[in-house]
């Protein structure tokens, strides 16, 4: 059985993210599949995730890709959360996601829906929204109006307030392939139909080969905590795909079969990665990634992304933050150990690839080193 070290996964996976040396051949699209998909419940962060994977991309490009081009979709992806995903995949994601178990547990009873009610809502989502695109208000009394009024009873506590029983249904109905999320109307989001001739497809096998090419090697309980399913579905989906198993740091493991290729070099290079990217949310194992003091500092309670982080020769080594004025971005970051100074010449290469993405003038300023989350 072959054996992968860290320092070779580690590498293996900088280069297929981009991070190594940004594609230059490539579109948005591209860099999101090779991601497995970008976090974009900020969207700041999903254009700088994908922008430092591209060479000469900036957000404005990829408000073009996902808006213009339509080339990119954002809707919920992953755990239920809010993913850029390429459109040319949607059919393997609605189909693999879609098959994932629900879990009629998450809310007290009386505040659930029934899964006969959860159907309701999905099919009344999919029906109104065909041909229109709606604010959450005009989906919200569309939906009541479609199923009754205990879909519209302000049940589920949310941001101070209370939410209609349907919403709770969200995620599900975007993985059934009911709706994307549609161009902003002012300041409000909106939900759309997803691209027209769109129908799912039976894609466990092939999510898992993408995920194992992005993040292998990988187990199938990795891949479980990633996705948000039980592990005895993850288990099935990795049956169904072509893999091969591997000695990881000494653990078996697995990658997408005949895949085993590693860069020769170790991993190197500084790199700024924003909140929530899929580098470090899918990165496994966490204290490989998230070594000593960077688990303390970088880590909220085990999860990762809750933090912009430094990232030195692969390693979470530092977190930064930024505050925009206008066209100002003030760039700050934490270090957990002293950078060498080639390795602050890079930072500052970083500092002025993130201004340049999100088109502002950036200004950098060094934190306090801190260990252990204490300067």
């Amino acid at each position: 059985m072959m054996e992968m070290s860290w320092s070779q996964v580690s590498a293996r996976r900088l280069e297929r993210h981009g991070l190594t040396a940004p594609a230059k051949d490539a579109t948005p699209a591209d860099v999101v599949a090779a991601m497995c998909g970008a976090h974009a419940q900020v969207m700041s962060a999903a254009e700088l995730s994908v922008g430092l994977r591209l060479d000469g991309l900036t957000r404005t490009g990829v408000r073009e890709a996902l808006w213009g081009e339509r080339s990119l979709v954002k809707t919920h992806g992953p755990r239920g959360t809010v993913h850029l995903l390429p459109a040319r995949d949607l059919p393997m994601w609605i189909g693999a996601l879609s098959s994932v178990p629900s879990s009629y547990a998450a809310h007290a009873p009386g505040i659930r829906l029934t899964p006969a009610q959860t159907d309701q809502v999905v099919e009344a989502i999919r029906e109104v929204l065909t041909g229109a695109a709606l604010t959450i208000d005009e989906l919200s009394d569309a939906v009541v109006a479609t199923t009754g009024p205990w879909a519209g009873d302000l049940v589920m506590p949310a941001f101070q307030t209370m939410w209609p029983r349907w919403r709770q249904a969200m995620a599900t109905a975007a993985h059934r392939g009911a709706f994307v999320f549609g161009p902003a109307r002012g300041r409000k989001v909106t939900y759309t139909a997803p691209p027209a001739g769109f129908r799912p497809a039976d894609g466990c096998a092939e999510l898992v080969d993408a995920y194992l090419r992005a993040y292998g090697p990988a187990t199938p309980e990795q891949f479980a905590k990633w996705i948000g399913a039980p592990v005895k579905w993850a288990s099935a989906a990795f049956a169904a795909a072509e893999t091969e198993q591997v000695l990881f740091d000494g653990s078996p493991a697995w990658v997408a079969a005949g895949d085993t290729e590693a860069p020769d070099e170790p991993p190197r290079g500084v790199r700024l990665l924003p909140y929530f990217d899929a580098y470090v949310v899918a990165g496994r194992p966490r204290e490989l990634l998230y070594p000593g003091a960077a688990a303390a500092r970088a880590l909220a309670g085990g999860q990762a992304g809750n933090f912009p982080v430094l990232l030195v020769d692969g390693q979470v080594a530092g977190v930064w933050h930024q505050r925009r004025s206008g066209r100002r971005l003030a760039v700050t970051v934490e270090t957990l150990r002293e950078l060498t100074p080639a390795q602050l010449r890079e930072l500052d290469e970083q500092v002025a690839l993130a201004g340049q993405i999100l088109e502002g003038e950036p200004r950098l300023t060094l934190g306090p080193i801190t260990v252990g989350g204490h300067a």
